[in-house]
């Protein structure tokens, strides 16, 4: 019961995914698909992202993009929160500046 009430609630995050043309290229970044991931928390969001994304029976019908992988970056946008940017990196998300996309 405690477990209950000291859980943090779900929210919902605004991801948008940004990939290359090519499998690890470092330039080139072009914005592929936007969506909302219901998360506690950044971490458990960049877990979703990645599992929703590489499962084939989990991606949405509209994605174009293809399977996260290493280079990848996704921009989580919180409001007032800020936005935060991430890489796929071998070791897992690391966060980014943004001038990376560019």
């Amino acid at each position: 019961m405690i477990r209950v009430l000291t859980r943090k609630p779900c929210i919902q995050y605004d991801v948008t995914i940004f990939q290359t043309p090519k499998y690890r290229e470092n330039k080139g970044y072009k914005q592929v698909y936007r969506t909302t991931i219901p998360a506690a928390g950044r971490e458990q969001c960049l877990q979703e992202t990645f599992s929703r994304f590489n499962v084939t029976d989990r991606i949405p019908s509209n994605y174009k993009g293809r399977f996260l992988s290493t280079g990848d970056i996704i921009l989580i946008d919180e409001g007032r929160g800020g936005q935060h940017y991430y890489q796929l990196q071998t070791g897992g998300w690391v966060p980014i500046n943004r001038i990376m996309i560019r």
